[in-house]
């Protein structure tokens, strides 16, 4: 029978191999079954690139979407990374420049506060010196006038008192009563051994009666600085100081030593 022999034929035939369209399906089913075990992204692109001769593999798609975040992320905390960076190069900066000007403004104000301090003490010294020399004080400390200026009497060749006298026994020291620079140093006639100043101020005062001298002519004295020893030399009738103000170096040019003495802030 021809359907016999047909069958026949066909059953007892040679085997023929898969058609194109079987072998492809079949690799279509093992990339899904290597898909549910996450090797399909490595293999199926190389199967399907055999069979389908595409040139964009899923498989490269996938890596894409995969590592493009991930790169975006590092770049983004690289630009945070370089940003912070400047930041904190700025504060520092900024910091060290105030720092600069700090020192700068500190070492201003030491240095004038220096400067204040040393002209403080230079317009002391000056104060000082002007006082010192313009200070006044009696001939002879802790005594007393025991003949007034302007009292009568034949003692006198002028017939009065040109001076006052300070109570004093020989011996007993003799200051000048200001600062200034001895005019006159020796005997002086009836003045006996005597000395005669001229002031900062153009004033003169004399010391009369001396029996020592301790200063010379010409040379600078200040206020209060020993001159000499009282004694009882010239026209005396005892120990004592005889003190003059003038306004002149010679005799007849008297003041009142009181009103003189006083007017510079001598308490006597």
């Amino acid at each position: 029978m021809a359907f016999g022999s047909s069958r026949a034929s066909s059953s007892g035939g040679k085997h023929r191999g898969s058609s194109r369209l079987s072998r492809k399906t079949a690799s279509v089913a093992g990339i899904a079954a290597l898909a549910a075990t996450g090797v399909a992204a490595t293999l199926a692109a190389p199967a399907f690139a055999a069979d389908n001769h595409s040139s964009t593999p899923p498989a490269d798609s996938n890596m894409k979407a995969v590592v493009a975040p991930d790169l975006a992320g590092d770049l983004e905390a690289q630009a945070d990374a370089q940003r912070n960076a400047a930041d904190a190069t700025a504060l520092r900066v900024q910091a060290e420049n105030e720092a600069r000007t700090k020192a700068a403004e500190a070492k201003r104000m030491a240095e004038a506060k220096v400067k204040a301090e040393r002209e403080a003490k230079e317009r002391a010294d000056r104060e000082e010196e002007r006082k010192r020399l313009n200070a006044f004080v009696t001939p002879i400390e802790g005594s007393y006038v025991s003949t007034q200026y302007g009292v009568g009497g034949s003692m006198w060749s002028s017939g009065s008192h040109t001076g006052i006298d300070f109570h004093a026994g020989v011996g007993t020291v003799v200051r000048a009563v200001g600062a200034g620079v001895i005019v006159e140093a020796g005997n002086g006639g009836a003045y006996g051994n005597n000395i005669v100043i001229k002031h900062n101020d153009g004033t003169y005062t004399q010391y009369a009666h001396l029996s020592r001298l301790s200063v010379s002519a010409g040379e600078q004295v200040t206020a209060g600085q020993q001159i000499g020893l009282s004694g009882d030399t010239g026209n005396v009738s005892g120990a004592h100081l005889h003190f003059e103000a003038r306004t002149g170096p010679s005799y007849g040019s008297d003041i009142n030593p009181l009103t003189y003495l006083r007017a510079r802030g001598v308490n006597i």
